[in-house]
C-alpha cells in the first residue's frame, strides 16, 4: 500500500464564538509566505500583506510593515493586522504573512482570544 503523500501546502482551520460573534480562522502556509483569514462574516475581506523591515537594526525585536492591498485602508486596520501578524511571522520565521480581515468586533478581548485560535491552527 502507498505511504500518504504530504500535502504540498498545508492548512489547518478552526471555529469558536469569541465574545458572542462565530469567527473563524484558516491558516495555510506556503513556502514563501503564510496566508490567514480572520472572518466573523464568512468572507476573506480586507486583504493586508504584513511584512518583517529589512532595514531593522535590531534582529530580536524586527518590525514590521502593512500594506492593504485590498479592501477599507484605516488606522485601526493596520494596528490589528500588525498586532496579529508580527507573532505568526516571528514564529514562522520572519516570513511574510497575507492576512485577510473581516471582523465585527476588533476589541483587545477578541484579539487575544484570536490570537489563541490561530495558534490552535498553526502550520508553520
Amino acid at each position: 500500500m502507498d505511504k500518504m503523500a504530504e500535502p504540498i501546502i498545508k492548512s489547518r482551520q478552526a471555529q469558536k464564538e469569541v465574545n458572542g460573534i462565530f469567527t473563524e480562522v484558516v491558516c495555510t502556509e506556503f513556502s514563501n509566505y503564510i496566508f490567514v483569514t480572520l472572518t466573523q462574516y464568512g468572507k476573506i475581506g480586507t486583504l493586508i500583506s504584513v511584512t518583517p523591515d529589512s532595514r531593522s537594526n535590531d534582529i530580536s525585536t524586527p518590525t514590521f510593515s502593512t500594506k492593504v492591498l485590498l479592501g477599507k485602508d484605516e488606522p485601526l486596520t493596520h494596528v490589528c493586522a500588525k498586532n496579529l501578524a508580527t507573532f505568526i511571522s516571528q514564529e514562522a520565521g520572519n516570513r511574510p504573512v497575507l492576512l485577510g480581515l473581516a471582523l465585527k468586533d476588533s476589541s483587545i478581548d477578541t484579539i487575544k482570544e484570536i490570537k489563541d485560535i490561530i495558534k490552535s491552527c498553526k502550520v508553520w
